[in-house]
């Protein structure tokens, strides 16, 4: 009896969340235009079929000028990439560079770095905390722990297909570039304080897979990532 009160007491004051294990977020930056980015890009595919990973990748658009304005590539993308060049003290933001669950970077080229990266990450990604969709407008963020300053929630709307896009001017004029999982639209929800917390969700683009991400502020590491994912459509054979 005394042994069964202790195992409850031990169950009640244990967080229910610290096994909870998230994936690990790897986030490449490239350019269409960007003539080192073509073989980062098809690399990704091999890192998007790794068991826990989510790989997203984000177009930025500093290399337009070179002739080929990249057609994914928003503002938003490069001012989060402009984060990280803060968080790891580079001299200025770069592509391909491959973040790694907002604690590591490396150069998109870089296969063999960026597997043992992610296979360390992988061992500090417990004690995460629940991310649920309920319905098709709202997510909820459950308890943990969280960085001195709060965190932030953001929504990630991708392409869960690959997209090939062909470049007609710039560096890579003549050459079909593929993406994996590219993002096409970066939301901020809210802030996150360790409580439970429910956000409302923006309406996406029709066939969009969703990421949620709970990172710490400008730049800092990924505390959570939850992912909805939309397969495509099978067009059926004639």
């Amino acid at each position: 009896m005394r042994a069964a009160l202790v195992a409850s007491l031990i169950l009640l004051f244990t967080p229910s969340l610290a096994l909870a294990k998230s994936p690990v977020l790897v986030e490449l930056y490239t350019a269409q235009g960007c003539a080192s980015c073509v073989d980062a890009n098809a690399s990704l595919g091999r890192v998007a079929d790794r068991p826990g990973v989510l790989a997203l990748t984000f177009s930025v658009d500093y290399w337009d000028y070179l002739g080929w304005p990249d057609t994914f590539a928003r503002p938003e993308y490069t001012a989060r990439q402009k984060a990280y060049e803060v968080r790891f003290d580079l001299r200025e933001p770069y592509t391909p560079q491959v973040v790694i669950d907002g604690r590591y970077q490396a150069g998109g080229k870089q296969a063999e770095k960026i597997d043992l990266l992610i296979t360390k990450a992988a061992q500090l990604a417990y004690g995460a905390p629940d991310i649920a969709f309920i319905g098709t407008r709202r997510v909820d963020v459950g308890h943990g722990r969280v960085l001195k300053g709060g965190a932030e929630v953001w929504l990630a709307a991708y392409e869960a297909k690959p997209q090939d896009v062909a470049v007609k001017k710039g560096d890579n004029r003549g050459q079909t570039v593929t993406h994996i999982n590219v993002v096409r639209s970066l939301t901020r929800l809210g802030t996150w304080r360790g409580k439970p917390t429910a956000y409302r969700l923006p309406e996406t683009e029709a066939g969009l897979s969703l990421a949620v991400i709970v990172q710490g502020p400008k730049g800092g590491r990924i505390l959570a990532v939850g992912r909805k994912v939309t397969l495509p459509k099978v067009v059926p054979a004639t």
